[in-house]
């Protein structure tokens, strides 16, 4: 039996992440599969396992400018460099994880919107509470529920289950058993979903 869940640990301060989001949910549809959204902490993955963002490296830091064009062109989606990076995406994780599971993705995907694309610094309460306004939800309650200590155990268990899973980088997905880590899996993971790859 094919698998119909993909799970998908994300953190709004990715280029690549952004990217992945706008592709996933077409993925998916093709396949008759699930995308459960799971917000985590990208920076305790790093410091967890050694890894380093590509930015921090000059030749993987110029390069992947380059490639993150290319890639907006190929999906023909907007990316625009934000001029605050890298950003603090704390609170915009909580937020997800104080939204009913059905929101998340409608959320990942419209603040990840706001600061890939409109250069809007999603660290910044302001900024979120707009991007909340424009869903035409109450921001002033889902702020002060993204506080709640529930909320953030939420963040921190989804944290420690990617870094207990072997997820060292963003976007990473989860199919069945496979991961994928990276924008540019999917046609391994339309593979798998379609019953070529086991």
């Amino acid at each position: 039996m094919r698998e119909r869940t993909i799970e998908f640990f994300w953190d709004s301060a990715s280029p690549y992440t952004y990217l992945a989001a706008t592709q996933i949910e077409t993925l998916a549809a093709r396949h008759g599969a699930a995308v459960v959204w799971k917000p985590f902490l990208l920076g305790k993955a790093f410091e967890a396992t050694g890894n380093r963002p590509p930015a921090t490296i000059p030749a993987k830091g110029k390069y992947l400018f380059q490639d993150l064009q290319l890639w907006a062109r190929y999906y023909g989606v907007p990316l625009r460099f934000p001029s605050v990076f890298p950003v603090a995406s704390l609170t915009s994780l909580r937020i997800a994880c104080a939204l009913p599971d059905a929101d998340v993705g409608v959320w990942a995907r419209a603040v990840m919107t706001a600061y890939w694309t409109r250069d809007q610094d999603i660290g910044q309460p302001e900024v979120l509470k707009n991007v909340i306004g424009e869903l035409g939800w109450d921001a002033d309650a889902l702020l002060a529920r993204a506080q709640d200590p529930a909320v953030k155990d939420k963040l921190r268990a989804n944290t420690d289950e990617a870094i207990a899973r072997g997820v060292f980088g963003a976007p990473t997905f989860f199919i069945g058993h496979h991961m994928f880590w990276g924008n540019d899996r999917f046609v391994l993971m339309e593979a798998v979903l379609a019953g070529r790859l086991g």
